[in-house]
């Protein structure tokens, strides 16, 4: 047995089976909380709600902003040209994605791919602290400057945000109740979608991001 396939399988075998269940119905519960949110404004114009897939144990949760075309018909995050360069960016860095988490602040797409209101990131954004303290992971990755700025300031780096040309690629650690976790802006991968010269500043960024896990 290769070592990486050995570490994986010793620790499938320290998570039980209750604790496994306890995060699925967790975050069941917040699929469904979210599925008969009809109060949001974008309940209206929904296709499918998109709350996340991957790893309920995994060490790192890449956090967008919302929904896009794509998303919203499969149900499915970063799914569409973003997805691709996302899945390209994680190959360089040597992450595989079934093993990582990743999910947006907003949970509705908002019409025309415009960026999300304050007020829908504000009904939206307590479904995403729970989703954090379910998986307690070692590394928040965001992408794009709104989950860069609400990250930061809801884990107490309110001084320290800046833009995100400066922010991007940089360690910040901050303290939960399970343990210090570390917080890393990225670059939303849509950059390189509209500007392909930009997958190699992509690419370096996220070499930090091997480097944590």
């Amino acid at each position: 047995m290769e070592r990486e396939e050995k570490e994986r399988y010793i620790l499938d075998m320290e998570i039980s089976d209750r604790e496994k269940q306890e995060r699925y119905e967790a975050m069941k519960k917040i699929r469904d909380e979210v599925i008969n949110l009809k109060e949001s404004p974008l309940y209206i114009s929904r296709v499918k709600p998109v709350i996340g897939e991957g790893s309920h144990f995994s060490k790192i949760i890449f956090i967008g902003e919302a929904p896009g075309k794509n998303e919203a018909e499969t149900g499915r995050p970063f799914c569409g040209a973003a997805g691709k360069v996302l899945d390209e960016l994680l190959e360089s860095a040597g992450i595989k994605r079934d093993e990582i988490y990743i999910t947006n602040i907003v949970k509705d797409r908002p019409p025309n791919n415009r960026d999300p209101l304050p007020e829908e990131i504000k009904l939206y954004a307590p479904f995403l602290d729970r989703q954090v303290e379910i998986i307690r992971p070692e590394v928040i990755a965001t992408l794009g400057r709104y989950s860069m700025v609400y990250i930061m300031e809801r884990y107490g780096l309110s001084e320290m945000v800046e833009p995100i040309s400066k922010a991007r690629g940089k360690i910040y650690e901050t303290s939960m109740p399970y343990g210090i976790v570390k917080i890393v802006p990225l670059y939303h991968p849509a950059v390189a979608v509209y500007n392909r010269t930009m997958i190699k500043i992509l690419k370096e960024d996220f070499k930090v991001l091997r480097e944590l896990i």
